[in-house]
């Protein structure tokens, strides 16, 4: 009897030995058509909507006036601090000093701006277990654009696990990122509703 708990503990802690490689490669390939995430080691495919990618190449098109091609991001895998997190997230605006780490992959350490774009099914993540990643790993800008409301949710001023200064407005009224790293005011009268 013994040995059998012993075998079962030691498969139990066996399993906690996953990384973000290791569970990314049982994914692949992804299905045509959805985005892949891993939040604090569970796994989130997410379809992809026309007013999700408009909104997404909205905003990407307003940040073209500050930032080249090269240092905006969508939909690409950026680990992050925690147990399990690998992003991918809707925009990254990157620094200009931007390097990849030793497995070829953005550092989170030299992203200015992260934009989410709600989607239903994972809009909690966005407004909680994701939000508090991005606070932790020091994410100077972090915008959450919802459709399903038409508000956008401003968060600046990371601390530990949370942000220190948040604004929500509604679409049409422009995101003043002026003051930040970013530079530059985001209209938001064209983003599309759910």
């Amino acid at each position: 009897m013994t040995v059998v708990e012993t075998d079962r503990i030691d498969m139990a802690d066996s399993s906690d030995k996953r990384t973000l490689d290791m569970m990314f490669e049982w994914l692949e390939p992804t299905p045509e058509g959805f985005k892949v995430e891993i939040v604090e080691g569970n796994i989130y495919l997410s379809p992809q909507r026309d007013t999700h990618w408009e909104v997404i190449f909205d905003i990407v098109e307003q940040l073209r006036a500050r930032y080249p091609r090269k240092r905006l991001k969508s939909d690409v895998r950026i680990d992050f601090p925690g147990r399990l997190n690998g992003f991918a997230s809707d925009v990254v605006a990157l620094s200009e000093e931007a390097t990849k780490d030793a497995s070829g992959r953005w550092r989170y350490q030299d992203i200015e701006l992260v934009a989410e774009v709600i989607s239903k099914d994972t809009a909690a993540n966005d407004y909680g277990s994701k939000k508090a990643t991005y606070a932790t790993a020091g994410v100077p800008v972090y915008l959450i654009v919802d459709p399903y409301t038409g508000t956008w949710h401003l968060h600046t001023l990371p601390k530990e696990d949370e942000y220190r200064s948040v604004l929500s407005l509604d679409f049409g009224t422009p995101v003043d990122l002026t003051s930040t790293v970013v530079g530059l005011t985001l209209e938001t009268g064209d983003f599309p509703r759910d």
